[in-house]
Parts: C-alpha cells; sequence; structure tokens
C-alpha cells in the first residue's frame, strides 16, 4: 500500500522528539513537524506525537506556553495522538501523586517510574495489536494501573497492558522509536490516515 502525503506533529518540548522524527522519515510522504510554540500548532496536522521525556517538565511547558489547551481542544475534538512513556502520563486521566496538569483525555490511571530508575531500563518483546511480537525498550517506565471499558489493551507484558488504545488515542509505556521495528508507528499512521489498521504503509528499510 502507497504512503500518503500527511504532516504529523511531534511535540518537541523536551525528550525523545528527534527519535520519531527520524522514525517518520522512513515513511513516504510522511513529513514531522516539530511543534515548540503555539504557532507551530496547526489544525491542518493529521497527528501529532508526544514522546518521551520528563513528564513534569513537558506538562510545565505546554502551559507556560500556551500549548496545553489547543493540543487537549484538538485531542478531544478526535486529532489522532501518540504519546509514548511520558506522552502516556500527560494524557492519562489520572496519575498517582501527581496532580500536576496535563491533556487528561486518556481514561486510564498510571503510575510514573513504575518500571524502577534509569538504570534499570530493560529491552523485551511481546505481542503487539496482532501483529507479532515487536521490541520494546523500557526506561524509567509508567504502568497503567487500571482503566476504563473504553480502553483497549494492545499489548501486555506480565499481565499488565504496557499499549492501549481508546478511539484517537494511542500510548504506549514503551518507546518504540528506540527500535528498528517500524509497526508500532506504522499502526498510529494507519489511525491517522483512517485507513484498515491490518494495511501497512510503504518504508524506506
Amino acid at each position: 500500500m502507497k504512503g500518503l502525503n500527511m504532516d504529523i506533529g511531534i511535540l518537541a518540548l523536551q525528550g525523545a522528539f528527534a527519535e520519531h522524527a527520524a522514525v517518520l522519515a522512513r515513511f513516504p510522504g510522511v513529513t514531522a513537524r516539530t511543534i515548540r510554540q503555539r504557532a507551530d500548532f496547526s489544525d491542518r496536522l493529521a497527528g501529532l506525537i508526544i514522546p518521551g521525556g520528563e513528564s513534569t517538565v513537558m506538562a510545565k511547558l505546554l502551559v507556560e506556553l500556551e500549548l496545553m489547551d489547543p493540543i487537549t481542544s484538538a485531542v478531544r475534538a478526535g486529532l489522532p495522538v501518540f504519546g509514548t512513556c511520558a506522552g502516556l502520563i500527560l494524557l492519562a486521566r489520572e496519575v498517582q501523586g501527581l496532580s500536576a496538569a496535563r491533556i487528561g483525555e486518556l481514561e486510564v490511571r498510571v503510575k510514573r517510574n513504575a518500571y524502577g530508575r534509569q538504570v534499570d531500563s530493560f529491552t523485551t518483546s511481546t505481542d503487539f495489536a496482532s501483529m507479532g511480537a515487536v521490541p520494546m525498550v523500557f526506561i524509567r517506565a509508567p504502568a497503567i494501573l487500571d482503566a476504563t471499558e473504553r480502553v483497549v489493551p494492545l499489548s501486555v507484558l506480565n499481565g499488565q497492558p504496557v499499549a492501549v488504545r481508546q478511539d484517537n488515542i494511542l500510548a504506549t509505556a514503551f518507546h518504540p522509536e528506540l527500535t528498528d521495528d517500524l509497526r508500532v508507528h506504522n499502526y498510529f499512521l494507519q489511525m491517522a490516515a483512517g485507513r484498515p489498521l491490518s494495511a501497512e504503509m510503504e518504508y524506506h528499510p
């Protein structure tokens, strides 16, 4: 299946935004647009990626740069969004022990740094959305403690969901941008393009 011409925004305030941009560059017709200020956030975006990083710093900058409200409104209105690690925390409705402002449209409760400190980082693999096992990099990852019925688990590790979808929202506790496997990003691009999720977009090897 051919690629599409579409722009995907990547929140570039802090964290692993460059790694996501490098992945998107491998899909013909997909252009990564970095979001660093309010003027960068456009209604012409087909989707938005919120990368891993330090969730409290990112939340503070979203508020200071007046990006929190427009992004929240766009997600609420149906903009496809993909949050990894800290992005999952920013999308979560409830974060254990944290009351800082966030987007909060994903109906889950999460715990920050549930998989340990930086030195406890690890790589594993398990099935993602019935596509087979994908490699997963966990770095100070959050855990999804519970979720409403609207939230569909796409990947489960040791009995706990590590990737979920709720309508236009995709979130992972792990970092798919730190591997060479493109299937998780491909899944999100299918969401953004409104294509059947069984299809695959072309990409550069």
